[in-house]
C-alpha cells in the first residue's frame, strides 16, 4: 500500500465516522460545465472528446463542480458527501496531463455555524493524521470583500488587491490603494488585515476591534464564533493572505500545510457564490486533500526506502528470520528483507540476522 492509499483509507474512515456518505463521480461529464467555470479549476486545461452522439465530454478534471451541480438537495437540510477520486489535469509545475488522486468532502444545503465548525475540525484532524507538524491557515473572503466595500475599492481593482493580499505584498497593496484615492485611514484597515496573523487568543480580539462597524455584524459574529471554538488549538491560525476567487467563494477559506511539504496539501472554503451560479438554492463548504503532493514529497524527500533493511544469508533459519522481521514490524518499523549484498546503504538502519537475533551492522 502506497502512502497515498494509506492516507485515503484513514480519511475515508474519518469522514464516514461523521456521517459523510461516499459520492461516486462519472468518469465523463459534459464539457460545458467546466468551460463555464474554468476560473474555479486549479488548471483550465481539460481533456475532451466527442462521443457517438456528437456531445462534447470532459474526462473529469474536478470533483467539487460535479457535486455542486449534481448532488440531490431535494430533501432539504444538510447533504454530507465525501469522495475518493482520480482527476485528470495538468499538474502544478508540469505541462503534461496526469491522473491525480484526490480525497475530500463537501457539506451542502442549509449550512450553519455548526457545519462550518465541523468542516474546519475535520480539516484539522485530516492534517493531524497525515503529519503531526501541521498548520491550518484560515481566512474569510466575505470579511475581505466587506472591508473592500468600506474602503471603496472598485470591482475592477479587487482582483489586484486580493493578489497583493495573497502575496503579503504590503508595498504594492499600499500603492494600489493610494492610486485609487483611498484615504490612509480606510486603507489602514486592509493593511492591518494583511498583517493580521497569529493564534486565536491573540487575533480574535484584534479582529473584533478592527472590524466592528466596518463589516456586517452577522458576518463578523459568525467568523468569531466558529474560530473561538478553536481557541486552544495551536495548529489553527488566522491568515488573511489565504484568498480565493470572489466569483466562487464567499466565506471561510483555508489551506493546510505540513512539515517538509513545500505547498499546501489541503485547500477548502465556502462556495455559495458557485452554487448560485449553478442555480442551486443552497450553501456549501468543503475541502480537498491533494494526495499527489503527499506522494511526490514522500518520493523526493524520503532518504530511505524503509526503516530497516533486514539482511539474511542462506544459512539463516527461515522461521527465525521471519520472526525477527515480524517483531520489528510490530514495533512500528517498515522492514524490507533481502539477501546480504555488500555495499547496500540505501537504508537508515541496516540490520542483519545473526545467531537468531537482529543486530545493527
Amino acid at each position: 500500500m502506497t502512502s497515498g492509499e494509506a492516507y485515503s483509507l484513514t480519511l475515508r474512515t474519518l469522514f464516514s465516522s461523521y456521517g459523510y456518505q461516499p459520492y461516486r463521480m462519472s468518469k465523463f461529464e459534459e464539457y460545458d460545465l467546466y468551460a463555464r467555470n474554468k476560473d474555479f479549476l486549479i488548471s483550465d486545461s481539460v481533456i475532451t472528446f466527442t462521443d457517438g452522439s456528437g456531445k462534447l465530454l470532459a474526462l473529469k478534471p474536478d470533483v467539487t463542480l460535479s457535486i455542486a451541480k449534481n448532488a440531490d438537495l431535494t430533501t432539504g437540510g444538510i447533504k454530507k458527501l465525501y469522495y475518493d477520486e482520480n482527476v485528470y489535469r495538468v499538474a502544478k509545475g508540469s505541462r503534461s496531463f496526469k491522473e491525480i488522486p484526490q480525497i475530500g468532502l463537501e457539506c451542502l444545503g442549509k449550512v450553519d455555524d455548526h457545519c462550518l465548525y465541523e468542516v474546519l475540525s475535520l480539516a484539522l484532524t485530516s492534517l493531524e493524521k497525515i503529519n503531526a507538524s501541521h498548520v491550518l491557515s484560515v481566512s474569510h473572503l466575505g470579511l475581505l470583500t466587506e472591508a473592500m466595500d468600506f474602503c471603496g475599492v472598485p470591482e475592477e481593482a479587487r482582483g489586484k488587491a486580493l493578489q497583493f493580499l495573497g502575496e503579503k505584498n504590503l508595498h504594492e497593496l499600499s500603492s494600489l490603494l493610494s492610486s485609487l484615492g483611498i484615504t490612509d485611514k480606510k486603507a489602514e484597515v486592509l493593511k492591518k488585515l494583511l498583517r493580521a496573523e497569529g493564534p486565536m487568543k491573540e487575533i480574535l480580539p484584534f479582529l473584533r476591534s478592527l472590524l466592528s462597524g466596518i463589516v456586517k455584524r452577522e458576518t463578523l459574529q459568525s467568523f468569531l464564533a466558529v474560530l473561538s471554538c478553536f481557541e486552544d488549538e495551536p495548529s489553527l491560525r488566522v491568515d488573511f493572505s489565504v484568498v480565493g476567487d470572489i466569483h466562487y467563494y464567499n466565506g471561510l477559506i483555508f489551506k493546510g500545510f505540513a512539515e517538509n511539504v513545500p505547498t499546501a496539501i489541503l485547500s477548502g472554503g465556502q462556495y455559495d457564490t458557485l452554487m448560485q451560479k449553478l442555480s442551486r438554492r443552497a450553501s456549501a463548504i468543503g475541502f480537498a486533500v491533494y494526495l499527489d503532493v503527499l506522494e511526490q514529497s514522500a518520493v523526493t524527500s524520503g532518504e530511505y526506502d524503509a526503516d530497516v533493511l533486514l539482511l539474511y544469508s542462506p544459512a539463516d533459519p527461515l522461521a527465525a528470520v521471519e520472526k525477527a522481521a515480524k517483531k520489528l514490524r510490530e514495533e512500528g518499523k517498515t522492514v524490507l528483507m533481502e539477501p546480504e549484498i555488500p555495499g547496500n546503504i540505501r537504508y537508515k538502519d541496516l540490520m542483519t540476522f545473526k545467531d537468531q537475533e537482529v543486530k545493527p551492522l
